[in-house]
């Protein structure tokens, strides 16, 4: 009848304009990690030989640094909420050193960080550039109009857990002329100059919308390296009488030592330093995205810098980039040159100091 042939006409165009409805509405992707902050002794330079040597006849190897293992804090990942088994790191990643996991999201989804804190101190997780409220946050120590119950992520004390939730919107993701993918960072906001020295932050890597494997890599790139120039200052860090204690010194000695002052600051790629980063290779050929950032010491300004080859950064060729503090940038590398080749901070008392590393390119 004609009636019921209007009714299911119309029943048909009001499903049209319901199924983008339903799409739009559909729940992002909810990506969920397990990360602790966990205390370690870490060894800046793992190596007895001096993987990257110098004429200066005063820093041609290693036994310049005194004391080189420190007690830090540094975050882990899981594979659960239990927190009783390390998820381990695949071997592309083992030069992430210090570094937390690689956190990853593509725009639209929702990250959530089921948190830890293994450790003595009070710390948090605090992201660059992802959208929280006021609970997820990570920072303490400025005045909000809010209670510590009200933003219980901005201090959690030891063995106590807290989840953050952090959204991807399209202001977290990469410009119009950006590549696939960009880089990002979290680390504590407790007390933020003393818990990056101790050793507490790691990388955020979002992904355009549609752009991302199911893993949240970008589609368009085949190796993925991720580095931080970082001063390490250990009379900053909330372990320094502890490590003092460890080697029977007194902070009135250390601190009236000129000498001993500058043995306990580290120039750092991912906490390690003289070579000691674990040799980064890739192919010729390939498609190589670099994720360069740096911490937030006074001498964090850096100018890393490649050997052998180049790359385009901000839609420019170049081998060397600029990073001021808490700075981060992306790079992306098409290798044509095969070998063992050089990578440093081009800031001459950095480079003496220890700040630099190798990568190398087969065939």
């Amino acid at each position: 009848m004609p009636g019921q042939r209007f009714l299911w006409i119309i029943a048909f165009v009001v499903s049209l304009g319901a199924a983008p409805l339903r799409a739009a509405t559909r729940e992002s992707p909810v990506r969920i990690y397990y990360i602790a902050a966990d205390n370690v002794d870490w060894d800046y330079a793992p190596s007895d030989l001096p993987l990257i040597q110098r004429v200066d006849r005063d820093l041609i190897h290693l036994p310049q640094i005194a004391l080189k293992t420190y007690t830090k804090a540094v975050y882990h990942e899981y594979t659960d909420a239990t927190f009783q088994t390390l998820k381990a790191r695949e071997p592309q990643w083992e030069h992430l050193g210090m570094l937390g996991p690689v956190i990853r999201a593509e725009v639209g989804d929702t990250v959530k960080v089921v948190f830890k804190n293994n450790t003595g101190i009070l710390c948090t997780m605090h992201p660059h550039g992802l959208s929280y409220d006021k609970a997820s946050e990570g920072a303490y120590y400025y005045q909000d109009g809010l209670t510590l119950d009200e933003k219980k992520g901005s201090a959690v004390r030891p063995h106590e857990c807290f989840t953050y939730v952090w959204t991807v919107p399209e202001s977290a993701g990469p410009g119009p002329h950006d590549p696939s993918s960009i880089l990002w960072m979290y680390h504590s906001h407790f007390q933020e100059s003393r818990d990056i020295n101790t050793g507490l932050f790691g990388p955020i890597i979002v992904t355009r919308k549609g752009q991302a494997k199911a893993d949240g890599t970008p589609k368009d790139v085949d190796r993925e390296f991720v580095v931080a120039f970082a001063v390490y200052d250990e009379s900053e860090s909330a372990y320094f009488l502890l490590n003092l204690v460890r080697r029977n010194r007194t902070r009135a000695e250390t601190m009236n030592d000129p000498n001993l002052r500058q043995a306990i600051m580290f120039y750092t790629m991912n906490g390690f330093t003289y070579g000691n980063l674990p040799m980064l290779t890739m192919k010729k050929g390939e498609r190589v995205r670099w994720y360069l950032f740096s911490s937030s010491n006074g001498e964090d300004v850096h100018s890393p810098h490649w050997h052998g080859q180049t790359v385009i950064s901000n839609m420019m060729r170049t081998d060397t980039l600029s990073l001021g503090p808490m700075a981060m940038s992306v790079a992306d590398m098409v290798p044509d040159n095969v070998g063992i080749w050089l990578f440093h901070c081009h800031v001459n008392d950095h480079l003496d100091r220890g700040m630099v590393a190798r990568f190398t390119v087969t065939p």
